[in-house]
């Protein structure tokens, strides 16, 4: 691939087609033309391991993949054996499959933490189900966020409090309270702002630093004593922390947990787990109050569950997560090591857990910028690295992250130029990269 010039006039036009029928040309707005280069947004074909081709024939090497779904590799052989064992046994019926008993058994073996588990299609469902529950175990409305995680759910109680919040009411944000991530002093203070209101502590257990020390043990011990339900979410941090998440490296017992990402590898599945005294008031062997917890029609759609068994089995026998780490490690050893050469250490940041690596783009002012990210990613495209994020895949191979590091080197010799000059603006070709969650298009 020319590391000067990238033209991609299918993907164009796949993208205008996409925009005509499909509010915002894509069905996730992470996934939007608009997170891109103006003109430089493949449309993928296909993907094989860690490599995808665009419509016009590219080759990519890929992070990031499906948003972090894709964790061991497009295509990959353990993974397509179980589903193909499922799809000519049918894939849903009137009654539960024999499939739902195997994977709530293999996924309660992976999680030892969670006593019960129901599986769902997508993350929010099981993060909203979470909240629910959690209400109807304490009769307490208001919900308090970790105001430092981007996301939590599609639903109105999340997306109300982001910038998007148009068609929610207010009385619906109004039950919505936030504390900061690694602080338990401004946790309990907001607990005491809000004395018997809180029903639950949502978060990410671990985010692109390390939990401070003791904090999560924290978290866990004001949820006990001020009555409300600890969750964590867990789409991310579930198995590239640990095949049993964060909970199970860091030793912090939630009382509610949603996994999802890499569960399926790219199959639609997602799960909400925790304590059995909670999950059963979504059951029917209480004598309580019914909540409606999950109930969705292809939750239990038997080749993603074939696909998640296969996941779980795929991590704890070949030692995947270890993987991650070091291929994380050695990518963000090279890129920073490219970046100090070229001076522009201060200004290109990797970020993370190794498995799970981010990178900010800063300015000549050492503030995060849209525009530097914009001209980043365009080098990153030029050179065959089609790079959201640096999250690594276990299909990568050293000559991937060898490769990648040349390129990112390619990158920031133009990103010292741009600083240089205190002006990005000839190197971007067009308009910059924008933020998903904005108030206007």
């Amino acid at each position: 691939m020319d590391t000067e010039v990238l033209d991609l006039p299918l993907s164009r036009t796949a993208n205008e087609r996409l925009h005509a029928m499909i509010p915002g040309g894509a069905h996730t707005y992470a996934k939007g033309d608009d997170q891109y280069p103006e003109n430089l947004a493949p449309v993928i074909s296909h993907g094989s391991g860690a490599h995808v081709w665009d419509v016009d024939g590219n080759r990519y090497i890929e992070y990031g993949s499906g948003l972090r779904s894709v964790s061991l590799g497009h295509a990959h052989p353990r993974v397509l054996e179980a589903v193909r064992r499922e799809l000519d046994r049918g894939s849903n019926f009137v009654r539960p499959s024999i499939v739902e008993v195997a994977a709530a058994e293999r996924f309660l073996a992976t999680v030892p933490t969670a006593e019960m588990v129901k599986f769902a299609k997508n993350g929010s469902d099981a993060t909203s189900a979470a909240v629910r529950l959690a209400r109807a175990a304490t009769g307490r409305t208001r919900v308090a966020l970790c105001s430092d995680h981007p996301f939590f759910s599609v639903d109105d109680w999340f997306i109300g409090t982001t910038p998007m919040s148009a068609g929610i009411p207010s009385t619906t944000t109004d039950l919505i309270a936030s504390f900061p991530y690694g602080d338990l002093a401004a946790t309990e203070e907001m607990l005491t702002r809000y004395p018997d209101e809180i029903a639950c502590l949502i978060l990410e257990p671990a985010t692109a630093t390390e939990p401070p020390p003791g904090y999560l043990a924290g978290l866990r011990e004001l949820a006990d004593r001020y009555g409300c339900v600890l969750i964590f979410d867990e789409m991310i941090t579930g198995f590239r922390w640990s095949a049993a998440g964060a909970q199970g490296l860091y030793g912090v017992v939630p009382d509610l947990s949603t996994f999802g990402k890499a569960l399926g590898n790219g199959f639609a599945v997602s799960a909400l787990a925790g304590r059995r005294d909670l999950m059963e008031r979504g059951g029917l062997r209480h004598s309580g109050e019914r909540v409606f917890l999950l109930s969705t029609t292809h939750g239990a759609e038997t080749h993603s569950l074939a696909a998640a068994m296969a996941v779980q089995t795929t991590y704890v026998e070949e030692g995947v997560t270890a993987r991650l780490h070091a291929l994380g490690e050695r990518l963000a050893a090279g890129v920073r090591e490219v970046a100090d050469g070229m001076g522009v250490g201060d200004h290109l940041v990797v970020r993370g857990r190794a498995s799970n690596l981010v990178f900010a783009t800063l300015d000549e002012n050492g503030q995060p910028s849209q525009q530097y990210r914009t001209l980043f990613l365009r080098r990153l495209l030029a050179g065959g690295v089609l790079a959201p994020s640096f999250v690594v895949s276990n299909a990568l191979d050293d000559e991937d992250i060898d490769r990648t590091v040349d390129v990112v080197a390619e990158a920031c010799a133009v990103y010292r130029k741009a600083l240089d000059a205190a002006d990005p603006t000839p190197w971007l070709a067009g308009r910059p990269v924008k933020p998903v969650f904005r108030r206007l298009s």
